[in-house]
C-alpha cells in the first residue's frame, strides 16, 4: 500500500515539489554559508519524492543554532516551499480520492517551514526509545 501511495503522490505532486527543494538545495549551496541548508533541502527533497513509509522525529537536543537556522530558512526559503505545499494540497483535495494527498501536502508545508533539527527516517524506525520519550520519575 505504501509503494501504491508513493507512485500517486510521485505522479500528482512528488515530482515538483521535489524538484523546488532542489532548485532551493542549489542556490542554498551557491553560498558558502548556506551550505547547511542546501542538505537539508536536499533532504527534505527525498521526503518530498517519496514520503510514504518515512516519518519525520523531531531531535529534542537541536539547540539553539538550530532555531536560528530555521527563522533565517523561513526569510530565505521556508515560506516559498510552505506557499507551494499547501497550493498542492488545495489541488489535491479537488477530488476525493486526492484528499489524503493534500493533507500529506500541508503536512510537509509545515516541515518545510522549519526543517532543522528533524530527522527523516523509515517508520518502522521511528519508535526508537532515543526520539520519543524521556525518562518518568
Amino acid at each position: 500500500m505504501r509503494f501504491l501511495g508513493n507512485v500517486l503522490w510521485l505522479v500528482l505532486a512528488g515530482w515538483w515539489l521535489a524538484l523546488a527543494y532542489v532548485v532551493a538545495g542549489v542556490l542554498a549551496c551557491v553560498l558558502i554559508v548556506t551550505i547547511p541548508f542546501g542538505i537539508a533541502s536536499f533532504r527534505l527533497a527525498g521526503f518530498a519524492l517519496w514520503p510514504f513509509g518515512r516519518r519525520v522525529v523531531v531531535a529534542r537536543d537541536a539547540g539553539l543554532m538550530s532555531v536560528i537556522g530555521n527563522v533565517i530558512w523561513i526569510v530565505l526559503f521556508g515560506w516559498q516551499l510552505a506557499v507551494l505545499h499547501v497550493v498542492a494540497g488545495l489541488l489535491l483535495m479537488i477530488t476525493i480520492v486526492g484528499i489524503p494527498f493534500g493533507i500529506a501536502s500541508v503536512k510537509l508545508g509545515a516541515l518545510a517551514l522549519v526543517p532543522l533539527g528533524t530527522r527523516v527516517v523509515d517508520a518502522d524506525d521511528a519508535w526508537v526509545p532515543q526520539y520519543e520519550r524521556q525518562p518518568a520519575y
